[in-house]
C-alpha cells in the first residue's frame, strides 16, 4: 500500500491479439528484461508498504489483536484476486494486463476506464509518495547544516529525477531498484519477528518480563472493541494491499512469464502469513495492544517498549525506501498503461513510441511531469481539494481488482464453453472464489460509506467517472472503429 492512503490470435499465452505480446515480447516492442529474482521481489514488495509500517498502528488502536484476523481474511481475498489475475496472465501475458483483459472481456468502455483510472491511481500515488519521502528525509536533515539541510521540495525534485532517469535507462534497472527496495522491507520485518521471538523465548530486553502470547487475549479479549470495530478496519486493511496487482503489469517484460509469474503469485499466501499476520502476532505478543496509537508506527512503539532507541531511525529508513519503491512503481506502470491505451486508440498516438531500449518514453515523461506539478501544488496549497484527489486513489485501486475478477469470470465461462483455450494456471475454486472476492470488496465499499474519514473516496469517484464517460463518448464519436468491441 501507499503511505497516503499498480489482438488476433488466442493461445496459451504465446499469442496475442492486436497489441499483445508474443513469446519474446516483440508484439508489444518491450524487452523481456525482468528475471525471476526481480519479479519475485516486486511481488513481495507490492504486498508490503507503509500501510503496515505506519498505518497498522491505527488499526491496532481500533480493533486490538483482532486486526490479525482482519489481515488474514483480507489476505485470503487478495490471493483469490491474484489467482484470477494469474489465470488471465497465462492465457495472454500482456503489459496492458487488466486494462487489456477488461477491454477484451467486458468491452472497450471498461478497458478505457480501467486504463485511465489505474494510470491516475499511480500518478496520485507517485505525488504523495515522493512528497512523503521528502518529509521522511527531514528526520535526517532537520538538525544538519550546509548542503544537506534543504527544504522538502528539493528532495522531492531529486527523488523524482533519479527515479525518472532510472526508468528511462532500462527495465532491468527498474527491476533492480525494486529488488533492493523490497529487500529492505523484508529484512526489517524478518528482523522484528526474530527479535520478538527472542524476547518471547529468552526474555531479554525491557519487554522480557511481560511478553507473552497471552497478551493476544488477556487485555480485554481478542475483540476488545467489539466485532463491529474489527469490521471497520477491513477498509484500511485492504488499502494496505494496494499495488499487489503490479506484478501483472510486468507480464510483457518478464523473461519467462509462464514460469515466473505463477511462482510469484503462489507466494502470496505465505507472504501475507509471514509479513502481516506473523509480524502482528509477534509484536502484539511483546507489546500490549493498548500501547499503540494512531499515527505511530507499531514497529517504533515495539522498539521503544523493548528499550531499543534505534527503532525510530530504522523504521524511518524503511518507510523512506517504501515510499521511493511506490514512486518507482508509479513511474513504471503509468508509462505502460498510457501506451496500452494509445495502442488501442484511447489515448494520444505519441504515447505509443518506444525508445531503442523498448521503454515508453512519452508516457513515462508525461506522468513524471504531472508528479512534479502535483508535488508543487501539494506544497503550495495543502488544502482539502488536494486531499480529495489523494483519497480517490484508494477506490481507484480497488476498481482494478474488480475488473480483474469480472474479466476472469467472463474468461472462465468462455474457456469452459470451448470458445477460448484454457489457461495453464487456472484459479482453484473459480468462479466461486472470484464471486466471493467481489462480494468482499462490495462489503469494504459499504464500510467506506459508513466511515466518515473514508467516505470522501466515494464522493470523488462520480466526478472522475463523469469525466471518463464524456471523454469516452467524444473519442468514440471521432474514431468508432478503435472503440468497437473485440471478437
Amino acid at each position: 500500500m501507499t503511505s497516503v492512503q499498480v489482438d488476433k490470435k488466442h493461445g496459451d499465452g504465446s499469442g496475442a491479439e492486436g497489441t499483445g505480446a508474443t513469446e519474446d515480447g516483440s508484439g508489444e516492442g518491450y524487452q523481456r528484461g525482468l528475471g525471476a529474482r526481480q519479479i519475485q521481489m516486486i511481488a513481495i514488495g507490492g504486498a508490503i508498504g507503509t500501510g503496515l509500517f505506519l498505518g497498522a498502528g491505527k488499526g491496532i488502536s481500533k480493533a486490538g489483536p483482532s486486526l490479525i484476523l482482519a489481515y488474514a481474511i483480507a489476505g485470503l481475498v487478495i490471493f483469490f484476486i491474484m489467482r484470477a489475475l494469474g489465470e488471465l496472465l497465462m492465457y495472454r501475458p500482456v503489459s496492458g494486463s487488466f486494462s487489456e483483459y477488461a477491454r477484451e472481456f467486458l468491452g472497450p468502455f471498461f478497458g478505457f476506464v480501467t486504463g485511465w483510472t489505474y494510470w491516475l491511481f499511480w500518478v496520485v500515488t507517485g505525488i504523495t509518495e515522493v512528497t512523503a519521502a521528502s518529509e521522511y528525509m527531514q528526520y535526517w536533515t532537520k538538525d544538519a547544516t550546509g548542503w544537506i539541510n534543504q527544504p522538502q521540495w528539493v528532495f522531492a525534485l531529486i527523488f523524482t529525477v533519479i527515479l525518472f532517469g532510472a526508468n528511462l535507462i532500462s527495465v532491468k534497472l527498474f527491476g533492480e531498484l525494486e529488488f533492493w527496495f523490497s529487500m529492505v522491507k523484508v529484512t526489517a520485518i524478518i528482523g522484528m519477528i526474530l527479535i520478538c521471538a527472542g524476547i518471547l523465548t529468552i526474555g531479554f530486553s525491557d519487554a522480557g518480563d511481560t511478553a507473552s502470547v497471552s497478551l493476544l487475549w488477556s487485555e480485554g479479549g481478542f475483540f476488545p472493541q467489539g466485532i463491529g470495530s474489527t469490521l471497520m478496519t477491513l477498509q484500511m486493511v485492504m488499502f494496505a494491499f494496494l499495488a499487489v496487482e503490479l506484478v501483472g503489469v510486468t507480464a510483457g517484460e518478464s523473461k519467462d512469464p509462464k514460469t515466473v509469474l505463477p511462482k510469484a503469485i503462489n507466494t502470496v499466501p505465505w507472504r501475507i502469513a509471514v509479513f502481516y499476520v506473523g509480524a502482528l502476532i509477534m509484536i502484539l505478543s511483546v507489546v500490549p495492544w493498548t500501547h499503540f496509537q494512531p499515527g505511530v508506527s507499531p514497529f517504533v512503539a515495539a522498539f521503544e517498549k523493548m528499550g531499543l532507541g534505534v527503532g525510530a531511525a530504522i523504521v524511518n529508513f524503511v518507510v523512506l525506501t517504501a515510499a521511493l519503491s511506490s514512486c518507482n512503481s508509479g513511474m513504471y506502470s503509468t508509462g505502460r498503461m498510457l501506451r496500452d491505451l494509445a495502442l488501442n486508440g484511447q489515448a494520444p498516438k505519441f504515447f505509443t513510441k518506444l525508445t531503442p531500449r523498448g521503454l515508453p518514453l512519452a508516457g513515462t515523461s508525461f506522468s513524471a511531469a504531472l508528479m512534479l506539478v502535483g508535488v508543487w501544488i501539494n506544497y503550495q496549497w495543502p488544502g482539502e481539494a488536494f486531499n480529495y484527489v489523494v483519497s480517490f486513489a484508494t477506490i481507484s485501486g480497488m476498481w482494478a481488482w474488480i475488473m480483474i475478477l469480472c474479466s476472469q469470470i467472463k474468461y472462465r465461462r468462455m474457456s469452459d464453453a470451448g470458445l477460448l483455450p484454457k489457461s495453464s494456471f487456472r484459479a482453484p475454486g473459480a468462479p466461486w472464489t472470484s464471486w466471493f472476492a467481489l462480494g468482499f470488496i462490495g462489503l469494504v465499499i459499504v464500510l467506506m460509506g459508513i466511515d466518515e474519514d473514508a467516505r470522501i473516496s466515494l464522493v470523488c469517484a462520480p466526478f472522475w467517472a463523469l469525466l471518463l464517460g464524456v471523454s469516452y463518448l467524444v473519442m468514440k464519436a471521432r474514431n468508432p472503429e478503435k472503440f468497437a468491441a473485440k471478437k
